[in-house]
């Protein structure tokens, strides 16, 4: 054993692994070892194939510390210029989310912000965001564009995305959401908008590798299912896989448009339907369920948790960390949030952010403590999984390692 020893072996740790049966995957006095950026062995110390020492270079006793994997935020808006704390003011002297969009705020006022911006004051404003989601835990982030609505702005935003990745040292998955509203050039010219997305702007930035799924916003003061629809064709002839901004605020049936196509989530999901979640078991496409805006905008409608778990449909969670309706930058918070405001249990909340949020971005090679899985991992202030639901706010993470290196926070 000695001639391939482990680069770390962390042992007396309560690991959390969310594989197999039991509850949170969980094994109390633990040992995980890490080689050359993946897990190597995981399991009960008792189990461990011969002494520590002669197993790994570097030997840790965590006394009883909880581990978990790293955290995956699969649904944000994080890149963008500005924000909007002008609306969220109001919102709450009376005005509505559809009143504000329809005005010329919301989303259009994050498209006027970004689109002024260069490359480096984007990279600037939106790195801080990033640096505050790792320091609470996350080490994969999905970034959406969306803000820029013509094709240097998208890119801009999505050149932004993969540079917050390589500063970080974290994985960046990228969705193009060119359907996320209408510019103000094309008010009126609704059909060529949606050409020019579709045969110029998504092409051309997935030509330059910037793209690793493409979304959409489907809602009455967004896009048709028909407009929708149009988008998914040609990010399937591009070989794209596709996910979906879907029921938030009215049922367009737009869960099984996506699941239709195969599609990786539906994200939102409020006004979901019983047939709109059978679609989504069917095709396994998996439900994000987003607390923060559910709670900015002061919602009521619930998504249908309970359909879900009848149809077994994976809930991952996410922050949908955006300027306008959900300025939230810590997943763990949104993890307790779900279980506060949606009744989730937190094993299921913190499957949300770790396992089923790796699905949700297409990636099976993380989210779980498993033997060749990435080793991306947090090590925890807390001696229980459902701790980290538990404490609203705080600071609970002892150490981040992302592809088995310690990260700086």
């Amino acid at each position: 054993m000695s001639e391939h020893r482990w680069d770390r072996l962390l042992l007396n740790a309560t690991l959390a692994t969310f594989a197999g049966d039991m509850p949170y995957g969980l094994i109390e006095h633990g040992a995980i070892a890490l080689h050359r950026g993946h897990i190597a062995w995981v399991g009960p110390m008792d189990d461990l194939p011969d002494a520590p020492d002669a197993l790994a270079s570097r030997v840790e006793s965590l006394d009883g510390a909880l581990v978990t994997p790293g955290l995956i935020d699969c649904h944000t808006h994080l890149v963008f210029g500005g924000d909007r704390a002008h609306e969220f003011d109001l919102r709450l002297n009376g005005a509505s989310y559809e009143d504000i969009a329809r005005a010329g705020g919301g989303i259009v006022s994050s498209v006027n912000a970004t689109r002024t911006a260069n490359e480096e004051s984007l990279f600037v404003q939106s790195l801080p965001r990033a640096k505050a989601l790792l320091a609470d835990g996350v080490t994969t982030l999905e970034i959406k564009s969306g803000y820029g609505l013509d094709l240097e702005s998208e890119r801009r935003m999505l050149r932004v995305a993969r540079r917050i990745g390589r500063e970080l040292g974290i994985t960046v998955r990228t969705s193009f959401l060119g359907l996320h509203a209408l510019p103000p050039e094309y008010r009126e010219r609704r059909d060529d908008y949606v050409t020019l997305v579709c045969d110029d702007i998504l092409p051309a930035l997935a030509a330059e590798k910037l793209v690793d799924a493409v979304d959409a916003f489907c809602e009455t003061i967004g896009f048709s299912r028909e407009e929708t629809r149009r988008v998914f064709e040609r990010a399937k002839q591009l070989g794209l896989p596709v996910k979906l901004h879907a029921e938030q605020l009215s049922d367009m049936d737009g869960a099984a448009l996506v699941a239709e196509f195969g599609g990786l989530s539906a994200d939102h999901l409020e006004h979901l339907s019983e047939s709109g979640v059978a679609a989504m078991a069917a095709a396994g496409t998996v439900a994000v369920l987003l607390p923060g805006a559910f709670y900015a905008l002061r919602e009521t409608k619930l998504p249908p948790i309970d359909l879900l778990r009848q149809h077994r449909v994976p809930m991952a969670i996410a922050t949908d960390c955006n300027p306008g309706t959900s300025p939230l930058l810590s997943l763990r918070l949104a993890a307790g949030m779900a279980c506060t405001l949606f009744r989730l249990t937190p094993e299921e909340a913190l499957r949300g952010v770790t396992v089923h949020a790796a699905r949700a971005l297409g990636l099976d090679d993380r989210g779980t403590l498993a033997i060749d899985q990435r080793a991306d991992l947090v090590v925890w202030r807390a001696r229980h999984p459902a701790e980290l639901c538990y404490w609203i706010g705080g600071e609970l993470v002892r150490e981040i390692c992302i592809g088995g290196e310690s990260a700086a926070r």
